[in-house]
């Protein structure tokens, strides 16, 4: 019975360490919402590209972030391989921004189509995309 109390002791205070070890671990800290996915260079616009770029912040940017960085938590960045020439090719932007489409290359859920845009609309922010994605060695 002598020999039980101390190992009991021990015990409790092993478990009340590990309880206050458990509780003052600091999760690991997550990216900020929101915050921008990818670092972009923005070129020198052009002409139909400026317009493209003024369209974005009106329809796109609130998801897709500032020059199409993308947004933590909310939607891809499109200066981004996988938006590349050769494997969405600028009818693929006409159709997601038209008709919206389901996710299939990220985990942030399905696109909606994008209301009261046109498809001259779309072309417009898809030359400023391309034009992003010149800049930054996409293509």
């Amino acid at each position: 019975m002598n020999n039980r109390i101390p190992i009991a002791i021990a015990g409790l205070m092993l478990a009340t360490g590990l309880v206050w070890r458990f509780l003052e671990a600091q999760p690991e800290s997550e990216p900020d919402f929101g915050t921008p996915l990818v670092d972009v260079q923005v070129p020198q616009l052009q002409g139909e590209e400026r317009e493209g770029k003024a369209l974005f912040n009106e329809n796109c940017a609130t998801c897709h972030g500032a020059n199409a960085a993308g947004r933590e938590g909310v939607a891809p960045p499109l200066v981004h391989r996988i938006y590349e020439p050769g494997h969405h090719g600028d009818d693929a932007f006409v159709i997601a921004a038209l008709r919206g489409v389901r996710a299939h290359h990220w985990p942030f859920g399905n696109m909606p189509p994008v209301d009261g845009i046109t498809q001259e609309e779309v072309f417009k922010i898809t030359a400023y995309v391309r034009a992003l994605q010149r800049a930054n060695g996409i293509f």
